[in-house]
Parts: C-alpha cells; sequence; structure tokens
C-alpha cells in the first residue's frame, strides 16, 4: 500500500480529540461531583460508576492519540469512537425523554459527541477512499482456478489439491480484529461438525498475520482448521471479493451489529489489519466448480454456513 499522507488536520483534530479526552476524563474521575454541582444536580449516589466513566473517556484520549500519526491506518480507532459519539447522545436523549436526566446535563454531549461528529466522519470517509485509491495499481487478479493452485494452507496442502479430494467450503474472513470475522470464528465452532459430515473441508481465509490466525483459532477451538494467510488480499481479487462501499463498511446495519456483537455478544473490537475494507464471502468449491456461494452486501452480514453446506451436498434442493 502506498504511503500517501494524509491531511494534517486529521492528525490536529485527533490530538486535539486526545488532549481534550484525557483533560475531561481526568477531571470526572478526581472531582466526580463538580460538574454535577455546577449543573444544580443531586450528587450520584455511586461516584465510582461516574468516575469509571472518566477512566474510558480518557483511556479513548490515548487511542486518538495514537490514531493522529496515521488515521488511514489507524481508521478502526477513529470508527470505534465516533461510534460512542453516536450513542451516547441517543442514550441521554432516551433517559431524558423518560425523565431519568434533565435536559441540562446534555451539555456533556455537546462537547463530548457532537462537535466531533463532522471531523471524526471526514477522516473515516477520507480513510475509505484512500483505501480504494490505492488498490487501483494493483495487478489484474489471476482467474480463481489459477489461484487455487498458487495458494497453500497453513499445513502446506494446495487448495487445488483439497478442491479436486472433496469438496471444499472456503470461507474469506477479513482480518481478526474485525468484530464480524470473530462473530463467524463463534458460529463455524458451533456448526463445524454438521459442515464437515457433509463431506465439506472448511478453510479460513485472513488479511492477519499467521500468528494472530493460530491465537484466535485456539480461542474458538478451531486449531485443527486449515487457512491461507493473504495479507495482499491476491486471492480475495481472484474471487472478485471486491473493497466494501462507504455504506457498506460504516452503513447502519454495521454500526447496530457491530454494537450489538462487539458489545453484548463480547466478540470485542481489534485494530484493522491489512486491508480493513475487504468484503468477506463463501464459496463452495469441488473439482473447478463453484456448488454455492455468499457474496456480503454487507460486512455485517452473517451467513447461514450450515445452510449452505445443505444446499451444496443437495443441489436439488435449491429453490
Amino acid at each position: 500500500m502506498s504511503k500517501k499522507a494524509f491531511p494534517k488536520w486529521m492528525g490536529y483534530v485527533l490530538r486535539s480529540a486526545a488532549i481534550y479526552n484525557i483533560v475531561w476524563g481526568s477531571w470526572v474521575v478526581l472531582l466526580p461531583f463538580q460538574s454535577f454541582d455546577w449543573m444544580g444536580m443531586d450528587r450520584p449516589a455511586y461516584p465510582a460508576i461516574w468516575q469509571a466513566v472518566g477512566m474510558i473517556v480518557a483511556c479513548y484520549g490515548l487511542a486518538y492519540w495514537i490514531a493522529s500519526y496515521n488515521p488511514y491506518q489507524q481508521w478502526g480507532i477513529v470508527l470505534v469512537g465516533f461510534l460512542g459519539k453516536v450513542f451516547g447522545p441517543i442514550g441521554f436523549v432516551q433517559h431524558w425523554y423518560e425523565g431519568k436526566l434533565p435536559l441540562i446535563f446534555g451539555l456533556h454531549n455537546i462537547t463530548n459527541d457532537l462537535i466531533w461528529w463532522v471531523p471524526f466522519g471526514i477522516i473515516l470517509y477520507q480513510s475509505y477512499r484512500y483505501h480504494v485509491d490505492t488498490s487501483r495499481d494493483n495487478p489484474s487478479p489471476k482467474p480463481w482456478q489459477d489461484a487455487l493452485r498458487l495458494f497453500r494452507t497453513n499445513q502446506g496442502n494446495s487448495l487445488e489439491e483439497l478442491n479436486q479430494k472433496s469438496p471444499l467450503m472456503l470461507i474469506f474472513l477479513r482480518h481478526f480484529g474485525c468484530t464480524f470475522c470473530r462473530e463467524a470464528l463463534a458460529d463455524l465452532s458451533q456448526i463445524r461438525s454438521e459442515i464437515e459430515a457433509q463431506g465439506q473441508k472448511i478453510v479460513l481465509v485472513h488479511l492477519s498475520e499467521e500468528i494472530r490466525a493460530h491465537e484466535y483459532l485456539k480461542k474458538y477451538d478451531l486449531e485443527e482448521v486449515e487457512f491461507v494467510t493473504d495479507p495482499q488480499g491476491q486471492l480475495y481479487d481472484s474471487f472478485e471479493l471486491v473493497r466494501a462501499s462507504f455504506g457498506q463498511a460504516f452503513g447502519w446495519k454495521a454500526f447496530a451489529r457491530g454494537f450489538r456483537a462487539g458489545i453484548f455478544k463480547g466478540h470485542g473490537v481489534g485494530k484493522a489489519e491489512g486491508d480493513g475494507f475487504r468484503m468477506p464471502g463463501v464459496f463452495i468449491l469441488h473439482k473447478n466448480q463453484i456448488m454455492e456461494e455468499f457474496r456480503h452486501q454487507s460486512v455485517a452480514d452473517r451467513p447461514d454456513y450450515g445452510q449452505l453446506a445443505k444446499q451444496a451436498a443437495f443441489p436439488k434442493a435449491k429453490a
């Protein structure tokens, strides 16, 4: 990927956000009652909870400072911060409407959240454009049939050889910092035996480093599943898995599903690794034919791997 410079204002914005977060968070930790006194509100019965909020905000400040050195590569940090700045005011409006918080408490949302929407949103959009533009210089991809001969799994097996022996469920996961990638691993861990009972072999493709694959496959009890490390996305190109549009990567579905999978389901959010805008997909192959495929329309789409396996095993049952 080229070293195209990012606009200097992005670094200034993120460092300003970092300083603000650290100062505001430290204030809340050290003087948890002061803002309530200024606004004429009752002091909270459990100040430790409010202080914990301050600590989290201050930690975000450290993350913004790191992101300021290269917003294009650290766009994941900006995205997580942007999500917090969107959901924070939504939560306040809900509690104000229910009469649980006074309107004056919303002053926190103005400086903590609302004033950052535009600059953070522009940084995310420009990061997307950067990743799209730097992909245009890539050479024309090889046909997927040829690409299978070039790529080997972590166990040294050629994808073409595996494809000739039995149906191959080739699952493109993006990278292991992705919440939806981790969710996919959890789904596969539960459905793996059912897929293999159909005579299909699972092989994962990812954009992260190989050591990260070992780490996460072990975490989800998938150590025995073979994988292909493709940080340049060449195999993705061969299967025409393009980069996500801005809406596919940052649309409401990605926000809502990401919050649910990352926070409520506990899959978390990590930094982008490799091309964070690459779309995932699923292909069931056998003897140089695509028996079934699933092409994501959003990074948040959740394939039904078991149903895809059944449809490939019993093609006449398809509608």
